[in-house]
Formats: C-alpha cells, structure tokens, sequence
C-alpha cells in the first residue's frame, strides 16, 4: 500500500506536469496562431483571442462536475486516462483548424474532453493514506505550478523552431505517450464505486455542508483575486521601465518567479496541512498573498518586484492545495471524484471572474488599485478561512436513505471515521 500509493502519485504528477505544459505552452502564441487563420483586423485578433483563451473554461466548468460524478461510478483512473487522451484528441484537432471558428470549436472541445487536474486529484486524493493526504495533494499542486512555469517558454522554443502548428500536433503525442505511461503504471487501490446517487446529490451534498459550501466559496475567490492581475502586469512593468527592448523577456523572467516559489512551496503547504488545522495554515497563506501583491503598488524599481513575488509564490503555493486538501477531509471516498470535480469547476469559474474584471475595474481606476483590491480580497478571506474552516465531525449534512448502507460499509471497512 505504502509503495502502491507513491508508485501512483509520481507518476500522476509526471504526468498532470506533461498535461499542463501542454494546455500553457500555447497561451502565449493564441493570438498569432489566430492571425494566422486568416483574422487580420487587430479588433478582431483581440476579440477572437479572448474567446479562444476562454473557450477551454465555457464547457469545462460544466463538463468537469459530469466527469468527476462518473468517475466515482466506473473509476477514477478511467477519467485519467479519458482526460489525458481527450487533451490529446483536442490539441490535435487545433492543429487542423482551418479558420478561426474552428479553432474556438476545438477550444471549447477541449474543455469538454480533458478536465485532467480534477481527475488527477480525486485519483490521489482517494487512493493516499488520510494521514499523507495533505503532502498527496500538495505535491500534485506543483506540477501544475511547473507546468504553467514552463509552458510558455517551451511553447515560444517550439512555436519558433517548428511552426505555430505543429506545436499542438507535438503536444498531441506528448499527452498520448503521457496517457500510456498512466494505463500502464498506475493502479487504482481504492475501488469505491458509487452507482446509486446521481450527479445532482454531489450538489446537494455541497450546498448542505457549510463548511463545503465556504470551501468552495473560498475557491471562486481566491482564483478571481489571484488571476485578476494576470491580464495587467505586462503593462504594470511596461509603465515602471518605460520603452526596452528586453521588455517581453524582463516581464516573462519576473512574472515566472511565481510559479518558480510555487512549486518550491507547495510540497511544504501539503505537509503542514497533514500536521496542522487546514484552516491556520490557509489564513496565514491568505494574508501573505494578500501582503505580496499589495506590496507591488509601493515598489519603485522592477528589481524589487523579485523578492515580492518570491513572497508570493510562497504564499499562493498554499492556498488552493490548502482548500482542496480541506475538501478532501470532509468527503467521503465515493464521492470525490464527483466533489472534486465541483471545486474545480468553482476554481475555473474564479479564473474566469478576475481577468474579465480586472479590465474592467482598471479601465474605471488605475493597476495599482487592482493590486491593492486583490490584496485587500485576499487578506480579508483569510478571516473567512479561519472562522469557517472549522475541521469537525461531518454531523450537519444529511444522508440520502439510499446512501446510508454505502457509507455503513465504508465505516465497517474504516475509510471512514
């Protein structure tokens, strides 16, 4: 069991890292690529790149519940490998789209089939020991990091030496050969099958359970606050340089220090959330992130940024592995495919709100009051945090009748408590 449950997370991890620099790697080409399809009216490059951008987001936060629910059904591994392959398929098909409809199409068609990271936890999550559940789910929280880190650089490498498509077809391969190594490898310890309950009874198990339902409330924020700055810090550096002919690389090396103490810190979060109340370590990671991009308004150089942004990658690192490691400790095994499937769904909904926002409040205010609203959300969820976040018996939900002999089997086997 001990060595199953490792064998499975590294190379869960391995492969949710090949995964993420798969769908990041081309993020920052998206608008050439649609030139490319023949868009030649900048308006409508800008119009049709966010769409494109955006379309992965419209059909996963309603496809990834679907999935996850299917997954407590049939297994969790299965809805791996459907996600990984379905990433393959998606990248394939934008390859040969030939015109801008079909590559928002595709986009959204990605969404749809791939959903790999709410798969990957609700794998982990359900197959590692409870008291190591913390450190699983941290330790996957970094590939993503790594991944998000490295796609960009390695999609521009690749955009370059290869072309702006043949980069989805490398990508394609990549996933396909990653979805192999998964079939192969990874085994699947705890087959808890929930066939009885439909999706909608992992909603209502949510919305019943307070400390679920602020949970996932804490995730909407957390990802709009964090990903609201994203769209505006190119310009953010822009106006503290001035003209450069090194802008894009300055702007690209400072904004990558994030996720670089992101996947330094993740691992560290997990650990302590094994040790201590999930609740003290994410107020603590709330406010330190909140602090780091306050700190950015009163920067005078771009050299300083550094070490604020050392500060908050350490601190970001914390909080969504934080969330879904509480998550985790208050769902029973068969339902975290479907739960987890959920929070991810909230999470992207959170990375759709604060981009778009961003825009808007900055068109009415200045970048640095975005900086410092998100640092102000941030903080103030702290509080949240820790007065909701309380970890106790799972007594104030109630239990469908047709669910009560799955989870006396569960007990009678001690999967729960």
């Amino acid at each position: 069991m001990e060595i199953s449950w490792r064998k499975n997370l590294y190379i869960i991890w391995s492969a949710q890292l090949i995964a993420m620099i798969g769908m990041s790697m081309v993020i920052p080409f998206l608008p050439l690529y649609v030139k490319d399809l023949g868009v030649t009216d900048i308006t409508e490059v800008k119009r049709w790149s966010g769409l494109v951008v955006s379309g992965v987001f419209i059909t996963a936060v309603i496809a990834t519940p679907v999935w996850g629910w299917l997954g407590d059904r049939v297994g969790k591994k299965k809805m791996v490998l459907r996600a990984i392959f379905g990433l393959a398929v998606s990248q394939l098909l934008i390859g040969f789209s030939q015109d801008v409809v079909q590559l928002f199409i595709f986009r959204m068609v990605q969404g749809a089939l791939s959903g790999f990271i709410a798969a990957a936890l609700a794998l982990v999550s359900s197959n590692t020991p409870k008291e190591k559940s913390g450190y699983a789910i941290g330790f996957l929280a970094s590939s993503t990091a790594a991944g998000n880190l490295l796609g960009p650089f390695v999609g521009g490498l690749l955009a370059d030496a290869f072309g702006y498509r043949n980069v989805f077809f490398i990508t394609s391969g990549i996933c396909a050969i990653s979805g192999l190594l998964v079939f192969a490898f990874v085994k699947e310890i705890n087959g808890t099958r929930n066939r009885d309950s439909d999706i909608w009874d992992n909603y209502n198990f949510v919305f019943k359970n307070l400390r679920i339902k602020y949970a996932m409330l804490l995730l909407v924020i957390s990802a709009a606050a964090i990903s609201m700055i994203q769209p505006l810090f190119a310009l953010f550096i822009e106006r503290k340089l001035g003209t450069t002919a090194y802008l894009a690389t300055i702007t690209g090396s400072i904004f990558g220090v994030v996720g670089l103490f992101q996947v330094i810190s993740s691992s560290f979060w997990g650990k302590l959330n094994d040790k201590r109340q999930v609740r003290k370590n994410l107020a603590w990671a709330l406010v330190g992130a909140g602090a780091g991009y306050a700190l950015h308004v009163v920067s005078t150089g771009v050299w300083e940024l550094i070490p604020i942004r050392a500060l908050l990658g350490l601190c970001i690192g914390g909080v969504m592995p934080s969330l879904f490691s509480f998550i985790n400790k208050c769902i029973p095994d068969h339902r975290k495919g479907g739960v987890m499937g959920i929070a991810s769904s909230f999470t992207m909904l959170g990375n759709l709100i604060g981009p778009i926002s961003s825009g808007y409040i900055a068109s009415f205010t200045s970048i640095n009051f975005v900086f410092i609203l998100s640092g102000v959300i941030l903080a103030s969820a702290s509080i949240l945090a820790y007065n909701k976040l309380k970890e106790k018996p799972n007594d104030d939900v109630k239990i469908p009748e047709k669910e009560k002999s799955v989870i006396k089997e569960e007990i009678a086997a001690g999967i729960l408590e």
